[in-house]
């Protein structure tokens, strides 16, 4: 799977009205996937608000890649080893994913359009897939 032009330009341009709130961005993603996993929050064993940051600076570093896969796919597969290392398994990606997905809506509010939310969503499926192959030699 592959983003169009206009899906990256969707991604970018709606991730820099995520930016000012990047704090409570980053916080809002975490509560929202450990209510839908709860199971998951053992893997995190830093405080939630390095976490958090962590988390968006890794999430922008993603987003500023788009427009050039080639360059972006060294790091996310380096992200997804790292990950199943963690003990993230494939199945957590799509707890992931939701919870992405619900912090945008929750920040962007009317500007989180099914337009914004399908690039989102094949902007993530594109990156979680080349972060399983890594790990796991399947995406």
């Amino acid at each position: 799977m592959s983003l169009t032009v206009q899906q990256t330009t969707i991604v970018q341009s709606s991730f820099r009205s995520v930016l000012p709130m990047s704090s409570s961005a980053g916080e809002l993603f975490y509560k929202r996937l450990f209510e839908i996993d709860p199971a998951i929050a053992p893997l995190f064993k830093r405080g939630m608000k390095e976490q958090s940051e962590q988390f968006m600076r890794v999430l922008a570093l993603a987003v500023g890649g788009l427009s050039s896969i080639s360059t972006l796919a060294p790091m996310v597969k380096q992200l997804g080893v790292r990950h199943a290392g963690y003990g993230v398994k494939p199945e957590h990606y799509d707890a992931f994913r939701r919870a992405l997905l619900w912090m945008l809506a929750a920040i962007l509010q009317d500007a989180y359009t099914e337009e914004v939310r399908e690039a989102w969503s094949t902007a993530y499926s594109m990156i979680a897939g080349i972060m399983k192959e890594a790990a796991w030699g399947a995406p």
